[in-house]
């Protein structure tokens, strides 16, 4: 049966990295094993029948997205065994060599790169914070501020279907304030920040009007997750949800 070497991530270590609960991988894959890329890099790998993971069978899984869905599950779990290495450069999904000389070959070309990425993020892990919008939530903390809501005649009726046309406007411009503020005091206790687009994304609970990841040195991580924990308790009492998930990989600054 013909193999390639599918690759998981890079991993900087001293010596050779020890996964804590690494998992079987994709399925059908070999074990996890390491190649020696360089002095402190190592590539990880494991063998992939071609005949499930080549190229013209790739392509025909996509379509499958509970298998796509199972398989980046797994190379996950793969990557984020080695979250306590001096850093990890986790890989796209469905990276794959025809050999493990090919692949060495490859990342060896990107060495200069690779170096620089590790020293950017060593000792460091990736947070992520959403906050989602409780409309209904916010709009009453908002009214019981406000004048009350009574319709007697039509003149009143038309006031407040003003009055909501204005809330919404209103709710919708406090939404963005409030994330942009929330994500710049975080930003300020992280190395990096980087902020994707939440307008148009679903999420359980309300609108999501945030959706950010901060690159945090590991020894400030503590204060970082203390610090959104008050965040999110402050920001509950105005009817918005803050979230927060960590410590990953640094999966969105490896792209630098």
């Amino acid at each position: 049966m013909d193999v390639g070497t599918y690759v998981y991530c890079v991993v900087a270590s001293a010596r050779a990295p020890r996964p804590k609960g690494v998992g079987r991988g994709l399925p059908a894959t070999g074990p996890v094993r390491l190649l020696n890329l360089a002095r402190g890099l190592h590539l990880v790998v494991a063998d992939a029948p071609l005949n499930r993971y080549g190229e013209a069978a790739i392509s025909k899984g996509l379509s499958d997205l509970d298998w796509v869905s199972r398989a980046a599950v797994a190379h996950e779990g793969v990557v984020e065994s080695f979250l306590d290495a001096t850093a990890v450069l986790p890989l796209k999904l469905f990276t794959i060599f025809a050999s493990d000389q090919r692949a060495l070959d490859h990342f060896r070309d990107q060495q200069t790169r690779i170096s620089s990425t590790v020293k950017r993020v060593a000792n460091q892990h990736e947070w992520g914070v959403r906050i989602v919008l409780d409309r209904s939530g916010a709009t009453k903390t908002r009214r019981r501020a406000g004048a009350a809501d009574t319709v007697r005649t039509g003149t009143d009726y038309l006031a407040r279907k003003k009055r909501r046309r204005d809330e919404t406007v209103e709710l919708a411009a406090r939404a963005r304030e409030t994330a942009a503020a929330l994500y710049d005091r975080l930003a300020a206790r992280s190395r990096q920040a980087r902020r994707r687009s939440a307008s148009e994304l679903p999420a359980a609970g309300g609108p999501l009007v945030l959706d950010a990841a901060f690159l945090v040195p590991r020894t400030r991580s503590a204060a970082f997750r203390a610090a959104a924990a008050r965040e999110a308790r402050s920001l509950a009492a105005h009817g918005y949800g803050l979230t927060i998930s960590g410590p990953w990989p640094p999966y969105t600054f490896v792209q630098d």
